[in-house]
């Protein structure tokens, strides 16, 4: 759907994108990830094609980005572009027909969405009479009504209560499943856990890191096991295992180890169960937050 190729963009003595490769496959919800300043919005604006790179090419479904490739593309931008003054309904149709939507369909298409929101009665509402979250809806209507190929959301969840919040998901999904590749950047981990096929992390204007989900936390894997159990361990010296953290919760106690390399979990489990009642025994496995900040703390 969208290959990224050695994109270099400089703001005067500031590079915001230093030979930055990514590939975005058709169909699935990828993360673009990274702290403030990192250079995602830089990347997500020449996609946009609101600017352009300094060196590095754009291909969209294998052709050379250009200017007919932006009635495919549904743009959520972090700081939104709504008019303040103007009556809803007639922004939308406003902003549909740039897109290329005739007044008739995109009539249709915002009442459609307009009901699947439950925001009907806001067609004569003006932006500026609406709290944040509310206008994240009316935003996010803009964003899709003229069904894109591509949807990039620039932290979407931004002003929404836990309610909302799942309601976007949940259309997020929708839309997935119906055939749009999204570009998802946000820092909440816990949405890419949720919500992303695969990632990309830029830091410091590079990309650091990248691949399926489920691959990068199966590459941060660290042989680290939560162990629950009852009784009292002899000893808690053992060449098969470091205790990383002890804990008590009511009848059960708790360890975090880490296996030594020579050693398998069964290994630990045989010893363990030779001395105590096992009732828990798990893998602990990164999460996206914790390689997040593995990654980007320096």
């Amino acid at each position: 759907m969208l290959s990224i190729r050695n994109i270099v963009k400089q703001y005067a003595n500031h590079r915001a994108l230093d030979n930055v490769s990514i590939e975005v496959e058709k169909g699935s919800v990828f993360g673009l990830l990274g702290p403030n300043g990192a250079g995602k919005t830089s990347l997500i604006r020449i996609i946009n094609q609101i600017t352009g790179p300094d060196s590095g090419e754009v291909f969209f479904n294998g052709e050379k980005l250009n200017p007919s490739h932006i009635s495919k593309i549904g743009y959520l931008p972090e700081e939104r572009g709504l008019y303040k003054k103007m009556e809803i309904g007639e922004q939308m149709l406003y902003l549909a027909q740039l897109k290329g939507m005739s007044k008739q369909d995109a009539t249709k298409r915002i009442k459609y969405w307009f009901e699947k929101m439950e925001i009907e009665s806001w067609w004569k509402k003006k932006v500026e009479d609406l709290s944040k979250g509310m206008q994240q809806k009316v935003q996010f209507v803009a964003t899709v009504v003229h069904d894109p190929e591509l949807i990039i959301l620039d932290e979407p969840f931004s002003g929404f209560d836990p309610v909302n919040a799942q309601v976007i998901t949940n259309e997020i999904l929708e839309l997935n499943r119906k055939g749009a590749t999204i570009i998802f950047s946000t820092h909440r981990m816990e949405s890419v856990e949720q919500l992303c096929d695969s990632i990309a992390l830029i830091h410091k204007s590079k990309k650091i890191l990248d691949g399926k989900v489920k691959d990068i936390k199966n590459l941060y894997r660290s042989n680290t096991y939560r162990i629950g159990f009852e009784g009292q361990l002899t000893s808690t010296e053992n060449t098969m295992f470091e205790i990383l953290d002890q804990t008590a919760d009511n009848d059960l106690n708790y360890l975090t180890v880490k296996v030594q390399e020579k050693y398998s979990a069964n290994d630990v489990l045989k010893f363990l169960i030779q001395e105590v009642q096992v009732n828990e025994f798990m893998e602990v496995i990164p999460s996206m937050n914790d390689i997040f900040i593995q990654n980007v703390k320096n």
